[in-house]
């Protein structure tokens, strides 16, 4: 028995006098078994659309043969039948699965159970139960309780329908998970609470919900579009950052977190969320790409929608919808912020949910798009999504919504302009298609990294993908009857022709490429060459300039590091390796959290051909935690941390910070000694499991002296036998 509810006697104006109702028991353990939301806390039933739940009635009489009980349920200010946010039906035999319908299980003496079923299209959210006994004097209906209806990934007529079991435990029930960062060449992981099933959440996520501002505007409309996936799911979108609407997330990408938190130190979505709720609906300070993902997979999961965490590592933002990253760089290959208006990052990331597209027809129906960084505004909104991913591959950019935007992130040219004193430019040679590669999400079941970029496109360079990359174009660029180009504005004044995109730079004659000579780590200097290859057999100058930039994710630079120029004498086909050294002292002052460095090598050759080599690096770390013993729930475990003083001098004021979905009650922080340079320490606490199954537990190395050391662990966790 679950959840019994004593009412006091509810009468339900039975022509047979005195039928009251003494008891109402929800058989929460019951019906969250068969609707997988037993982990859910609190007294309230969570139930999903398009499935029976079964509750009983305690009477103070048994119920007549002739008398039926009629139910009402209602969702939203001013429900009603017109708007799908209010039913009326009675008990019956037949089944039928596009209306609510009531049956009546079992009766013993006293004690009805009832089974209620919501159509699979129904609206979620919060319901109000309640009942009278037909007949024919017309009697109030009397209220019964509350329910909150979800979506159904488990029920093939939902819109969010998933068919494999292993990937709902993965994408609806999982409350951790990995989000990859760094760069192409170096992917890092970071473990993330999304803790959806945390005390308060799921009310939480149902007051995102009605914080959106078309509920502030018609509250009854808006909670009447609820059962549809694309209308949540684009709400949510919009209300996880905070430009618009007093969202969850503030977003900060200056590297300045004065008065809030730095994107890095959050560990999962509970805190943020709790923060947002309590200090009654102020934006929390602050999040970053990661972070706007993270919470947003929380309250989708949370809602019944399947949700992943997808990054993708050189990806583009295209401010002018040209299909082209437009990046403008001085004679030393550095950006030119007040030129540059595009820009790619070292990675991004977004989400993808699953469901039908009736909006678009089944070809475009499963993983879509949706991303609550806010970059750009969609219909005057910072949001975007749902973006069918099929659509993506197949260039079918014009289909809602957002899929221009979302198809240049993965699929646009990097072209890079040498800006002259006299206002002149020139295309530099460089990769034009490093855009869009190694996405990435957590595999099912595993901590491992899947690439699925070939969900976003074609192998690069394939006849496919070229006809793919026209066929976007074609939809992008209008161009006139007569013939003339179509030309694509630029918000500083300047004009790019289309045309100008598809001419490449002159291929040089040179070749060029960084070497890392030694592993690039947090508190050393770096070690690195630039190899020269000459492709010609004849002997050139070539005029290096070397640059090197601390930077954020963003590539957005904070402080130059390095500025260097060297000439050099190629034979026929030779190589040449310039040595480069960067000191700890050069960089350590003004490192970001994120750890990156970047370098550039603006090469000039003989005849005035030119060559921009550049590489990313993100400094590494050191962290290992251990668990010492098996852990079941409810016995304590000790767990192991050792930590690294990755600096050549003393610090002190350090501390661990640790968080885990099942393993602790919110937050727990551990002192760390003081550690000499280069010093190993261990560091040993406790912590007792309240639930079983897979449980990740996070650990981030804190100190003023050096940005966070993050590191988390799977745990096991029995039941206790």
């Amino acid at each position: 028995m679950g959840n019994v509810r004593e009412l006091g006697p509810i009468s339900l104006c039975s022509p047979c006098p005195g039928l009251r109702v003494t008891e109402v028991d929800w058989q929460r353990l019951r019906n969250g078994t068969a609707h997988h939301t037993q982990e859910y806390p609190g007294s309230n039933l969570v139930v999903r659309r398009g499935q029976r739940f079964t509750f009983t009635l305690e009477l103070n009489r048994p119920l007549e043969s002739e008398e039926t009980l009629i139910f009402t349920v209602e969702t939203g200010p001013q429900a009603s039948e017109a708007l799908h946010t209010k039913a009326v039906f009675q008990t019956s035999e037949l089944e039928r699965g596009d209306t609510w319908m009531a049956v009546k299980e079992a009766q013993t003496e006293n004690t009805t159970t009832f089974s209620l079923a919501s159509p699979p299209n129904a609206v979620i959210g919060r319901y109000q139960l309640s009942a009278r006994v037909s007949s024919r004097r017309k009697h109030s209906d009397r209220k019964l309780g509350e329910f909150v209806l979800l979506f159904n990934p488990w029920c093939p007529e939902d819109d969010v329908f998933l068919d494999s079991e292993e990937e709902r435990q993965e994408y609806v029930l999982n409350d951790s998970g990995i989000i990859f960062r760094g760069v192409e060449k170096r992917i890092r992981a970071q473990g993330w609470n999304f803790g959806q099933f945390e005390e308060d959440i799921l009310n939480i996520c149902l007051s995102i919900l009605d914080r959106t501002p078309s509920y502030q505007d018609d509250p009854a409309t808006d909670v009447s579009h609820r059962h549809d996936p694309v209308y949540i799911t684009r709400a949510v979108s919009a209300m996880v950052n905070s430009n618009n609407d007093r969202g969850v997330v503030q977003g900060q990408w200056q590297g300045k977190y004065g008065g809030g938190t730095s994107p890095l130190h959050w560990r999962g979505s509970v805190a943020i969320l709790h923060k947002w709720f309590k200090g009654r609906f102020k934006p929390v300070k602050y999040g970053q790409c990661w972070v706007f993902a993270g919470v947003m997979c929380t309250v989708l999961r949370c809602l019944g929608i399947a949700t992943r965490v997808v990054s993708n590592f050189n990806s583009a933002h295209d401010t002018d919808r040209n299909l082209s990253v437009d990046k403008y760089v001085d004679s030393f290959g550095r950006t030119l912020e007040d030129l540059t208006e595009d820009s790619m990052w070292n990675f991004h990331v977004w989400n993808e949910s699953w469901f039908a597209r009736r909006d678009l027809g089944p070809s475009y129906n499963g993983w879509q798009v949706l991303d609550a960084t806010p970059q750009e505004e969609s219909e005057g909104v910072f949001r975007c999504g749902p973006a069918s991913v099929t659509a993506i591959r197949e260039g079918d950019v014009h289909l809602a919504h957002d899929g221009p935007f979302v198809f240049a992130e993965v699929n646009a040219d990097y072209i890079t302009w040498l800006w002259n004193e006299d206002e002149s430019r020139e295309r530099v040679y460089s990769d034009t298609k490093k855009i869009g590669r190694c996405i990435s999400t957590k595999a099912v079941g595993s901590d491992s990294r899947v690439d699925i970029t070939s969900l976003y496109k074609y192998p690069e360079g394939s006849r496919k993908e070229r006809q793919v990359y026209s066929k976007a174009v074609k939809k992008l660029f209008s161009v006139e009857a007569s013939g003339r180009r179509a030309r694509v504005r630029r918000g500083g004044g300047r004009g790019l022709w289309h045309d100008d995109l598809l001419e490449p730079a002159t291929k040089p004659s040179i070749t060029g490429k960084f070497k890392v000579l030694e592993p690039p780590v947090l508190g050393h200097d770096l070690k690195l060459a630039l190899c020269l290859t000459s492709l010609t057999s004849r002997a050139q100058r070539v005029q290096v300039n070397l640059s090197g930039a601390t930077i954020l994710y963003t590539r957005r630079p904070v402080a130059e590091i390095l500025h260097e120029s060297h000439t050099v004498k190629l034979g026929p086909e030779e190589e040449k390796k310039i040595p480069i050294a960067i000191s700890y002292s050069q960089y350590k002052e003004d490192l970001t959290e994120d750890k990156k460095i970047l370098l550039a090598a603006m090469c000039l050759v003989t005849k005035g051909e030119k060559l921009l080599v550049e590489k990313d690096i993100t400094l590494e770390d050191f962290i290992t935690i251990k668990v010492l013993g098996p852990a079941v729930v409810g016995v304590a475990v000790a767990v192991e941390v050792m930590v690294l003083n990755p600096l050549s001098e003393r610090v002190k004021d350090c501390s661990l910070m640790v968080e885990g979905s099942g393993l602790l009650q919110g937050q727990l922080s551990i002192d760390v000694p003081s550690l000499d340079p280069q010093e190993k320490a261990s560091v040993q606490f406790k912590i007792t499991p309240f639930k079983s199954g897979p449980r990740q537990l996070q650990v981030d190395f804190v100190s003023p002296h050096f940005p966070d050391i993050k590191g988390f662990v799977i745990i096991h966790v029995a039941t206790a036998k």
